[in-house]
């Protein structure tokens, strides 16, 4: 009976596992098909290459770069703050912390998470941009720097607690070898335990950068939606999410615009499976 009941539940979790990848497989058939009908009429390289999205104009221009340039430098800038930050406090949390308050700072770290990310996006509005705006003389404090230190505090409780976890799950017996052949706490920290945990800790920063490069509200809200090619982080920016939540509601349904913004969502798509199947190549030789 028992015997039974385990192959039951073997079945009932594989067949979770192959409707998670059938699932996937329909999304991608999806967005192939409504986006890839935009391509029947446009080209390839110029959508992808063209630094003018003007869907309204006549003649209408479809290129994407300023859009993908704008969603590259706020993750990109995003990751840079919020890894180091969400590592620290990790290793900070695991390893240094007392053990009273070790539980306090977790729990407080993963209800972080769970702030909507248009209430964050609000937060930004009021001290954040303009506290850029003064800091640094600018114009307007809706720029790219706004969104990615932003979007940075969003990605950094997933970063922290999925890094914790990973660094607590390092065993004890490498941590007192370390101790024991004489070295520091610290040494033991960066050279025993980061190394041990490094595939949970990249696991981490995925999930992390997976979060930010398909934030939406808060970027609408702190990046100033100008859609063109940013000279500095300073300069106000344009999501790939941004414009087809902006602009999808505002499409004629079947139009040329309608499947444009479909064939964003297919880029965006093709660039988070890249990432996330470089970052499991990168976890396999790892573990090996």
């Amino acid at each position: 009976m028992r015997k039974s009941f385990d192959k039951f539940i073997e079945k009932i979790i594989l067949a979770c596992g192959l409707l998670a990848i059938v699932f996937v497989a329909l999304i991608f058939i999806f967005l192939l098909i409504e986006g890839g009908s935009f391509f029947k009429e446009y080209n390839v390289l110029n959508f992808l290459s063209g630094k003018f999205w003007y869907p309204t104009s006549n003649p209408a221009q479809f290129g994407i770069l300023a859009l993908v340039a704008g969603s590259l430098v706020v993750t990109l800038g995003a990751t840079v703050v919020a890894v180091p930050l969400g590592v620290m406090a990790a290793l900070y949390i695991a390893e240094v912390a007392p053990a009273g308050i070790k539980d306090i700072l977790k729990s407080g770290v993963e209800l972080l998470a769970a702030i909507p990310s248009v209430v964050i996006g609000f937060i930004g509005m009021v001290t954040i941009v303009p506290l850029i705006r003064t800091t640094f003389n600018l114009s307007t404090g809706l720029s790219a720097f706004s969104g990615a230190l932003m979007l940075a505090f969003m990605a950094m409780p997933t970063i922290v607690s999925i890094s914790e976890d990973a660094i607590r799950a390092v065993p004890w017996a490498y941590k007192e070898g370390a101790l024991a052949l004489g070295a520091t706490k610290w040494q033991t920290m960066y050279r025993i335990v980061i190394p041990a945990a490094l595939p949970g800790i990249i696991a981490a920063v995925m999930l992390g950068i997976g979060r930010v490069i398909g934030e939406t509200m808060a970027v609408m809200m702190i990046t100033g939606n100008a859609a063109a090619i940013p000279q500095s982080l300073f300069d106000p920016v344009r999501t790939m999410t941004a414009t087809i939540a902006a602009e999808m509601g505002e499409t004629v349904k079947e139009s040329s615009h309608y499947h444009a913004l479909f064939a964003i969502g297919l880029v965006l798509f093709i660039i988070t499976f890249t990432i996330n199947f470089i970052a499991d190549t990168y976890l396999r030789k790892v573990k090996k």
